[in-house]
């Protein structure tokens, strides 16, 4: 390339530094490792010669092509393939080759065409060899200008077609030359081939490129000595193209745009990697708002669904209280002044006729509680589970191929199969006896410490037994203790009232004691319980929270680059 005036220069310099920023964030990125070795050649393409790259089938006449353009047999002609590696001819004052690699070779030669630009013979796109197709592919991305050469008797293949797509997605300008058009009997045969061919790269393209229709054998025998065929081989149009029409500016304005449309493509890659990528985790975080959504529902159920069951238990000991007040009524008066001295009678009737079966119902109803917590424990866990599992067979087939060697989708299906496995297992081992044990004891404990008792062995049931006939003993107690000291038609039923005041008291209290404790423990459960699904969860929603803020990051930073990019095509399509 000729030394650039001071606007190209800057537009050089200028958009090197845009397409590094855009190396260096697809890196951060993870990108895959080809596609950042193609963004750094492209890079260092800026410094070369302009590149013009000829692609085609084999047996499309490629190597014949670049014979009649040069005017010298440099490459060798076959119907089989005959080039089996990328062939970049340059300018040197001998013709020679070099081997670069096995699929990279150079060769030189003292033709002034080349001192200007720098050719490349690709393998056929429906090449044997795959190895072959894919350098191809890779080495696309590099060129400046592509020459697309396409058979008069096998025009626009599928395999044609196919690769035609990859070079529009990497912005390439693209030249479409119909070789072979010697085989053509009549000029309304090539018409009709020139207007199929026109018609199917609008088609891929979106544009209508320049189309070319040669001969390039005959352009080459006429320039080795049989000038008659170089008419027919219509091939000076082309040559008149390349020389003229890409003049320095035009090579200069292909030249800074050929690695911006590579970065472009690029850009716009991990752009729709990324809006895949939050697509996915959107999904995750309304999952993971919806199992909030539930626990939060799961928890408010829960209370209210404790408290009404709670009532059933304080209605048992509201009746205990009313037959308690019966029974003072009945028992503390001057007919039955003698049955009251005897203490110990007076407290066993209280016992019977009160007290009754009160601690087996309340510790019934305090059991029915624990089996229920118990159960919709289990059934929370269940539906994490399921909910879990749900979402990922539902988003699985929807989950796009990633780019990249990235480690995203392997750690967030870790993590998600993670919590489905710890969901899984809570399940899988929940012992309901062993749980409601647990919850049962700890009620029991909660009682007996607010009751100030010691618990040993005793269950829930024994405990309201000792706390419901201390009430009764306290209160028939201070009115034995009455009696004995003073008789009278008036202090009998002063008695009475304190000793129905007293057992009021000892029965709120021993509700009070009651519904505080198991209140206090339930909640503890519940809590317990969805500590545990937050905790499992937690990991994979630290992974959603933060891949997000990535993503954010890494497409704000995309945009940036990609609007840079975009004012400096315009300003290189205005300057050159």
């Amino acid at each position: 390339m000729h030394i650039l005036n001071e606007q190209q220069e800057v537009l050089l310099n200028e958009e090197r530094d845009f397409l590094n920023q855009l190396r260096v964030a697809l890196v951060a990125f993870g990108a895959a490792s080809e596609d950042q070795t193609t963004l750094g050649q492209s890079i260092r393409q800026l410094d070369d010669l302009f590149l013009l790259v000829v692609v085609g089938e084999f047996n499309s006449g490629k190597s014949a092509f670049i014979n009649a353009l040069l005017g010298q047999k440099i490459l060798k002609e076959g119907v089989t393939p005959t080039t089996t590696q990328i062939n970049i001819l340059r300018y040197g004052l001998q013709q020679e080759r070099y081997v670069q690699s096995e699929h990279l070779h150079t060769m030189t030669a003292p033709l002034d065409l080349l001192k200007e630009i720098s050719i490349v013979d690709t393998p056929g796109t429906n090449a044997i060899i795959r190895e072959h197709e894919a350098v191809t592919t890779l080495f696309v991305p590099r060129s400046d200008l592509v020459l697309f050469i396409t058979s008069a008797d096998r025009p626009f293949t599928e395999s044609e077609r196919a690769f035609l797509e990859r070079i529009r997605d990497w912005g390439k300008k693209v030249v479409i030359v119909l070789n072979k058009i010697d085989l053509f009997e009549t000029a309304a045969e090539l018409e009709q081939v020139e207007r199929f061919i026109t018609d199917n790269a609008l088609s891929l393209l979106g544009m209508t490129p320049e189309i070319f229709p040669v001969s390039a054998r005959n352009a080459l025998r006429a320039k080795l000595g049989e000038p008659i065929l170089w008419q027919s081989s219509r091939f000076g149009s082309l040559e008149k193209y390349i020389q003229d029409t890409l003049d320095e500016g035009e090579r200069v304005r292909l030249k800074l745009l050929s690695p911006l449309g590579v970065g472009m493509s690029l850009l716009n890659r991990y752009l729709g990697v990324i809006e895949n990528r939050s697509n996915l985790l959107q999904t995750d975080l309304n999952m993971l708002k919806e199992v909030d959504d539930q626990l939060a529902v799961y928890r408010e159920d829960m209370r209210r669904d404790f408290a009404f069951r709670m009532s059933d238990i304080e209605n048992i000991l509201y009746e205990l209280e009313q037959r308690g007040q019966d029974y003072f009524d009945e028992t503390i008066r001057l007919g039955r002044i003698f049955d009251l001295v005897k203490k110990e009678r007076i407290q066993q009737e209280f016992a019977r006729q009160v007290v009754g079966d009160v601690p087996e119902r309340i510790e019934a109803k305090a059991n029915e509680m624990i089996d229920w917590l118990v159960d919709a424990d289990f059934r929370q866990w269940q539906a994490v589970m399921e909910h879990l599992a749900g979402q990922r067979r539902q988003h699985q087939e929807h989950i796009l191929g990633d780019v990249g060697v990235g480690s995203f989708h392997h750690d967030r299906e870790r993590l998600i199969e993670g919590v489905g496995h710890a969901a899984r297992r809570v399940v899988e081992t929940y012992d309901k006896a062993r749980e409601a044990q647990l919850i049962a004891e700890g009620a029991q404990t909660a009682v007996a410490a607010t009751a100030a008792l010691e618990v040993g062995a005793v269950g829930l049931g024994t405990l309201i037994y000792i706390l419901a006939s201390t009430a009764a003993a306290d209160a028939t107690g201070i009115l034995l203790a009455s009696l004995v000291a003073a008789l009278g038609l008036f202090v009998i039923p002063a008695r009475k009232r304190q000793a129905k005041k007293e057992m009021r008291e000892k029965i709120a209290a021993l509700r009070e004691q009651l519904a505080g404790a198991l209140r206090t423990q339930f909640e503890g459960e519940i809590v317990r319980s969805l500590g545990k699904i937050q905790r499992a969860i937690a990991p994979y929603s630290r992974f959603v929270r933060t891949e997000r803020g990535k993503l954010d990051q890494a497409r704000q930073e995309l945009e940036d680059i990609k609007a840079g990019l975009n004012r400096l095509k315009v300003a290189i399509e205005e300057k050159n």
